[in-house]
């Protein structure tokens, strides 16, 4: 089950990171090359970091067949797709709190300390989507506001306490999915944020 999830996790990051990139008149290279990296760039910076090898899209190819051809199907109705912009935060969800709990059991397998499997969980589910926005020059929006990186968190950190108390790993994994999905469709729903702190400039 969490394999197909992550099969349409991937193809909706590959479809966002399409779209940015079109709105930063790239051409079809450039719309590729930025979904396929907003999609897998998290798992892979979480393989090199733990010395995970080979990646999992090279282990994987055909997740680059889904990438390509989900940012590449996004470019071509890109129309279509700005009207169901609701639906792909919801993939969008979906995939954050997806590629967090399966972060989690990729650094666990290699015996890492619970505090970094949780990071690692972290790092998978956003690191796409930071260096989607540093390709097409703009601050991180994890780094702006929006409770993403503390979903991410989150998640990984009630799968890993799931799994502690010899909660059973399929149950671990749908109730940290509920719980994660839920908590991000309501962080976008009513706004919510971190607080962003002031500057001098901004007080004067």
């Amino acid at each position: 089950m969490l394999h197909i999830i992550y099969l349409i996790a991937i193809s909706a990051e590959a479809a966002s990171g399409a779209l940015m990139a079109l709105r930063r008149k790239m051409d079809l290279f450039g719309v590729a090359v930025v979904g396929t990296v907003t999609a897998l760039g998290g798992g892979s910076i979480r393989d090199m970091l733990l010395g995970h090898y080979p990646l999992g899209w090279v282990q994987h190819p055909e997740y680059l067949v889904y990438t390509i051809g989900a940012a590449i199907v996004a470019a071509l109705t890109a129309r279509l797709v700005h009207r169901l912009r609701a639906a792909f935060l919801v993939l969008d969800a979906l995939g954050l709190v997806a590629f967090s709990i399966i972060g989690c059991d990729i650094a666990a397998s290699a015996g890492v300390h619970v505090a970094v499997v949780v990071l690692m969980g972290m790092i998978t589910g956003i690191a796409g989507g930071l260096l989607r926005d540093i390709l097409c020059n703009q601050v991180p929006l994890v780094l702006r506001r929006d409770l993403y990186a503390t979903v991410a968190l989150g998640t990984g950190a009630l799968y890993m306490a799931l799994l502690h108390f010899h909660v059973d790993q399929h149950v671990a994994t749908l109730v940290a999915l509920g719980v994660g999905f839920c908590f991000r469709l309501v962080a976008i729903y009513f706004v919510l944020a971190l607080p962003v702190l002031e500057t001098a400039d901004d007080i004067a």
